[in-house]
């Protein structure tokens, strides 16, 4: 890991434990960011995006073992979904603990992604906790497909902006989202 990604993901991880909201690039498009644990940081970010909090948010966790922690059982197929998958790929999976109930959705459900990138994965687990990802952009408008298109009101709303060089890992679009429910049923909700 050079300097400059350690130096990234140490003043991230910084941001995070103070409460703060991040900007930060993922391994499909720019994210605003938060502790998924800490009811006010997300909230922020909903009245942020102008969103109805009503709405469920995707959570980025670092590793198998972290997503362990926040879903109560995983159903079979998606472990295997996990060790076949070669793009992102955001899963809805029931029962969501040891969370804020802002990213839990009525239904109890929860959409998680482990990120394909280094600098998201590495400052996840370097922060020890799941974190917000939802898409830098005001409710309503056209997701942001790298840093130049974010809305100067995001840009001057976050408390932390990660270095835009980093994007280069970023696809520029958003996570596929499955749904598992426990019986095995599988529905895709965004291709």
């Amino acid at each position: 890991m050079n300097d400059e990604l350690k130096y990234e993901i140490d003043a991230a991880v910084k941001a995070l434990k103070g409460g703060d909201i991040i900007l930060y690039p993922t391994d499909t498009v720019w994210g605003l960011g938060c502790d998924a644990t800490n009811d006010d940081a997300i909230q922020r970010i909903f009245d942020l995006k102008q969103r109805d909090d009503s709405k469920s948010v995707i959570v980025l966790v670092s590793d198998a073992d972290m997503l362990c922690r926040y879903v109560r059982q995983i159903p079979p197929i998606a472990i295997d979904l996990l060790e076949v998958n070669d793009k992102p790929m955001t899963i809805i999976y029931p029962g969501g603990i040891n969370l804020s109930g802002k990213v839990i959705a009525e239904d109890g459900s929860v959409a998680i992604r482990i990120p394909q990138n280094e600098f998201c994965a590495e400052m996840i687990r370097r922060f020890g906790k799941p974190v917000v990802s939802t898409s830098a952009n005001i409710s309503g408008e056209e997701t942001p497909g790298c840093f130049a298109d974010i809305n100067a009101e995001i840009l001057d709303s976050v408390e932390h902006i990660v270095e835009p060089s980093l994007e280069e890992t970023s696809s520029g679009k958003a996570s596929q989202i499955i749904k598992i429910w426990m019986d095995g049923e599988v529905k895709v909700i965004r291709e």
